[in-house]
């Protein structure tokens, strides 16, 4: 019977140091998983980057054609969408959606570089896609013009186009 009664005595359940053990085991697995989901989440900013110009660069040959009188926009807000209810015009074409005329979408702000003018006409334009935090959002810096040619710099978009590697 003395063996019976410290057999029944004994608790079911987990030690401290099996529990540790888990712990660990978990914490090693998140160390490993954690830094691949953040290059993964970069890369698919970069990509939307890219996409978000390409975007851009066929709203800029759409909006020339529908509105010669005006040339290019080197504005996101006139290729963006008209207010509810009213008719697109060279203010607000709606050619892209609200979140990148905003300015800011997946990790990445657009802007305008230099744009010309000949006649009151725009005859050219350039877009940037800047990491909103580098090395966090995103790795590369991004850029397009007329030529239709989407480029990146590892520094800047400002160098884009001129010392930039076409993608």
């Amino acid at each position: 019977m003395g063996d019976t009664g410290r057999l029944m005595k004994r608790q079911k359940g987990f030690s401290l140091i099996e529990l540790l053990i888990v712990v660990a085991i978990i914490l090693i697995i998140a160390a490993i998983a954690i830094p691949n989901l953040l290059r993964s989440r970069i890369a698919a900013n970069e990509a939307s980057a890219v996409g978000s110009l390409r975007t851009l660069n066929t709203s800029e040959v759409t909006y020339n054609s529908t509105y010669p009188n005006v040339g290019f926009t080197c504005s996101l807000t006139a290729l963006g969408p008209p207010a509810s209810g009213a008719s697109a015009t060279s203010a607000a074409a709606g050619l892209i959606d609200s979140n990148l005329a905003g300015s800011n979408k997946s990790g990445y702000t657009f802007a305008a570089g230099t744009c010309n003018s000949a006649n009151s006409i725009v005859v050219d334009y350039q877009w940037k896609a800047d990491p909103q935090t580098a090395g966090t959002t995103g790795q590369r810096y991004f850029c397009t013009d007329v030529s239709g040619v989407i480029k990146f710099h590892t520094s800047s978009s400002s160098t884009c186009l001129t010392a930039g590697t076409a993608i």
